[in-house]
């Protein structure tokens, strides 16, 4: 039986993101005259601007130590909401811009408060526009407020800094055909953590330009929690609801 933690850990990560075909992309050719200012100019104007998605995603966790993997329900408006649910609703999910609120019919438990446990899940500080910044192939943090290195890597434009920050390293791979995240890292070299998330390829819908399968690793200290996820049937702008209320008689997790 899949454990509280599990549970959690898979469907809150997983907040992303008519059965209509898809077609997965792939190739693009680098141009090595590109600037770091082009290719992040690029990158902003590739943005996605759908108002509403709708989907599923299939989802495979691993800690190390033990594995799962489930099929959710997938709702989200954008800059609004983000609603998940597993099967029978054992673990349901609703995200806003100001509150995460889960619970879990497993262990008779939810969550209800700020991103605070979700940044110590992920081991790096975590908000509403970072959670759907990662699941649309966005980067999760401003490029445009920092000055960047480029070189070719992966046959992708690779990004650093030019001043890393003491505490926090970063690395960004953008790919070369739409402009979207190839790869990013943050990393804090003296908590031994890492998270990184890697774009596997993109899918075409409704001339949108969409992830179709990423993989997340975050690290802390010895421990490795590995997430990849798969976005199935996705529908883009069309009305959605999000059912949620907690369950009376659950405990409340606290931090």
């Amino acid at each position: 039986m899949m454990k509280s933690r599990q549970a959690i850990v898979i469907i809150m990560i997983a907040l992303m993101a008519s059965c209509k075909s898809t077609k997965v992309i792939t190739g693009g050719t680098v141009d090595e005259k590109m600037t770091s200012k082009s290719v992040i100019k690029a990158h902003y104007q590739n943005e996605a601007g759908f108002k509403t998605l709708a989907g599923r995603v299939k989802i495979a966790y691993s800690d190390g130590e033990s594995s799962q993997s489930v099929s959710v329900s997938l709702r989200m408006e954008k800059d609004k909401a983000i609603w998940m649910s597993a099967p029978l609703g054992i673990v349901k999910a609703y995200i806003t811009p100001d509150r995460v609120s889960f619970y879990n019919k497993l262990e008779n438990e939810y969550f209800d408060g700020d991103f605070s446990y979700l940044s110590n899940l992920l081991g790096t500080e975590v908000d509403f526009s970072i959670l759907q910044n990662l699941l649309t192939g966005q980067a999760i943090v401003d490029l445009r407020k920092e000055k960047f290195d480029i070189d070719i890597s992966e046959e992708a434009y690779r990004l650093t800094p030019k001043l890393q920050a003491s505490l926090y390293k970063m690395l960004f791979r953008i790919e070369p055909k739409n402009y979207k995240m190839d790869l990013q890292q943050i990393s804090q070299p003296q908590e031994k953590r890492l998270l990184e998330i890697t774009y596997k390829n993109y899918q075409s819908l409704d001339k949108e330009i969409l992830p179709n399968e990423i993989m997340i690793r975050a690290i802390s200290k010895d421990k490795v929690n590995t997430i990849e996820l798969e976005f199935k049937n996705l529908e883009l702008n069309s009305p959605v609801n999000f059912p949620y209320s907690i369950p009376k008689g659950f405990k409340e997790i606290e931090l």
